[in-house]
């Protein structure tokens, strides 16, 4: 089967990659950081087009895939999901482009800590990002970011922390997050750049400092399979990897605090 065609130029489909930072603060001091690819998809541009590539699917089983019922409510198409979504919170100039950024499956499988939707307007300007948080227990709540106005980006956006993710974190005090893009020049060849910088503080001051950057590396077969050569079996790796540093964290004795219910609201700011 010939793949699918996608958007070519500023608005094709980005496999990204890069590097995801942890520090903890106290009680114990604690660092990791792993290598990992994500994908950034420009929802509008492609519509329902695929990827145009044999190893990156959408929508069907491959090396690496994209499947839209891993999004949105899973049952809507995923610009519909997120258009009634923004309208129904007051966001109604989110008209330009978005970019879902995510973690593709692997061999099947993934597992999405954190997905993020960054929303323009029609100028180009950054106009909301809706933050998916996952935690392990099956549960999920959005975050939205918004401002009523355009959204530099750099800038400290702000929310309320109301959703269990780590047992070793109680459920006070709020999220601090920046974004940051360095796009590729209209004339050369550096791949356009981006970090995401999500920093807790409890209700003591700062508690957690987290970073997730990578570059563009196209999404072409070449650049899917380095990614998957680097990183194999990247996905259940996020998993072993988010257990294997709990018990760590257990074995220091750094607090532990049973899972509250979930919140009644799915979308909080």
């Amino acid at each position: 089967m010939r793949p699918e065609p996608a958007p070519a130029g500023a608005n094709a489909p980005q496999l990204c990659v890069g590097q995801v930072r942890h520090k903890r603060l106290r009680p114990r001091a604690h660092f990791f950081s792993y290598g990992i690819y994500y994908l950034r998809l420009p929802l509008r541009s492609m519509g329902e087009a695929g990827f145009g590539a044999r190893l990156l699917s959408r929508n069907r089983f491959n090396l690496l895939s994209f499947r839209d019922r891993d999004h949105g409510d899973g049952a809507q198409p995923l610009l519909a999901w997120i258009d009634a979504l923004l309208r129904g919170e007051g966001v109604a100039d989110a008209d330009g482009e978005i970019w879902l950024q995510t973690m593709p499956r692997v061999l099947g499988y993934v597992f999405n800590p954190i997905s993020f939707w960054f929303c323009h307007r029609a100028d180009g300007a950054l106009r909301a990002v809706l933050c998916d948080v996952r935690n392990t227990f099956g549960e999920r709540h959005l975050y939205l970011l918004e401002t009523g106005a355009a959204i530099p980006y750099g800038a400290e956006l702000s929310a309320r922390k109301i959703f269990h993710v780590s047992p070793f974190c109680q459920v006070q005090g709020g999220y601090r997050f920046r974004f940051m893009r360095a796009p590729r020049p209209r004339h050369g060849a550096p791949c356009e750049r981006h970090l995401a910088c999500v920093d807790y503080d409890d209700d003591n001051g700062a508690l957690l400092q987290t970073s997730l950057s990578g570059r563009d590396c196209g999404s072409g077969d070449l650049a899917v399979a380095g990614a998957f050569l680097a990183y194999p079996l990247m996905s259940f790796g996020v998993v072993a990897k988010i257990h294997w540093q709990a018990l760590r964290l257990w074995l220091r004795r750094v607090p532990f605090f049973p899972k509250p219910a979930p919140p009644a609201h799915k979308v909080s700011r």
